[in-house]
């Protein structure tokens, strides 16, 4: 009789399915945009713990660990860029006298060079407050884009503008969910002091008229230490922890038009808390491109705004313009998004 071989039992593996990330804006139907942060040259410590920030800020499309070697150029990044679906580029540098911000769009340009007077790093922010807040879910989706100041007709400010709007997903604020804005970046531009304070909040709702105490078992589902209490009813009517007076400011409470949570329920009243997580920037823009890191200058801070006297040079300054504003649809608020894979 002959002999049947042992064979080896093969254990079935089930595939890892690799999630694709979406190209095009479900809800908008147009390109979704998506950067590379890195740098230019070598940075100081802190420079490159603000290069993270910004990283973990334009989250969750662009490549939080996107690494970088001393011979990769801007040539070599534009490459991957194009496969990758990459629009924009913020590139940090550091000079004897200040470090600057440098955004662009890819692959032709404008780039916007921006002068760092002073930054403040996500962590010195956490520092600075007593109660951190920092959600796991905080940076799955985008933030909103709120620009103020702006729109003082000059051109560089145009270009500034459309470029900031333009960086950051669109959404429909009619079929938006609530749950998808948590954060929120800030532009204030000071005609008088030429500087854009920029600021990076999170997002919290609170409902009015509910002490802190009632919210967290409401949230935790936690069975109360009712020991040191009289009757149940101290514990609904004792004040949380906190001034409760603010939340119930009417300039800043909202109608919600869906339930939000256990807590924040449709048709009630609602308290918008902003909470900054950082990092902080002092913006100056000193110089305007026509193209990625080169071409004519459209506008320069020390050598003043470039004379149009010739018409063809004003025309090309507004092609720029235009070209940039085609993606103008873009409004203060963010649609969710997916991390771009990381490129080597």
């Amino acid at each position: 009789m002959a002999r049947i071989g042992n064979k080896k039992k093969q254990r079935f593996v089930k595939p890892i399915k690799v999630k694709k990330q979406s190209e095009v804006d479900h809800v908008t139907g147009e390109k979704i945009p998506k950067s590379f942060v890195f740098s230019r040259g070598k940075l100081p410590g802190p420079l490159k713990q603000l290069q993270m920030d910004l990283r973990k800020l334009m989250l969750p499309y662009t490549a939080l660990n996107l690494k970088e070697k001393k011979r990769n150029n801007l040539k070599d990044y534009l490459n991957v860029a194009g496969p990758m679906g990459v629009t924009h580029f913020l590139m940090l540098s550091k000079t004897e006298t200040a470090p600057y911000l440098r955004v662009a769009r890819t692959p032709q340009g404008p780039t916007l060079t921006f002068k760092i007077q002073e930054y403040s790093l996500a962590v010195e922010i956490a520092q600075s407050q007593l109660r951190p807040r920092c959600p796991k879910d905080l940076f799955k989706n985008p933030p909103l884009i709120v620009l103020s100041g702006f729109g003082t007709g000059d051109q560089h400010l145009k270009l500034a503008t459309i470029m900031f709007q333009n960086i950051f997903p669109a959404i429909d604020i009619n079929t938006v969910k609530l749950s998808t804005c948590q954060r929120i970046v800030l532009l204030n531009y000071n005609k008088d002091t030429k500087l854009i304070d920029f600021r990076h909040y999170s997002i919290r709702l609170q409902p009015v008229g509910v002490t802190r105490r009632l919210r967290k078992f409401v949230q935790n589902h936690q069975v109360p230490d009712l020991r040191s209490l009289q009757d149940v009813s101290d514990f609904v009517t004792k004040a949380g922890y906190g001034s409760e007076s603010e939340a119930d400011d009417e300039a800043a409470t909202v109608t919600l038009a869906s339930d939000l949570g256990r807590v924040n329920q449709a048709s009630t009243k609602s308290a918008v808390k902003l909470q900054e997580i950082g990092p902080r920037l002092t913006l100056q823009l000193i110089k305007v491109e026509e193209g990625l890191c080169s071409g004519g200058i459209i506008f320069n801070e020390y050598g003043g705004e470039k004379k149009q006297d010739n018409k063809s040079d004003k025309k090309k300054a507004q092609e720029v313009a235009s070209s940039e504003d085609e993606d103008e649809d873009m409004n203060e608020d963010e649609s969710e998004g997916q991390e771009v894979d990381d490129e080597d």
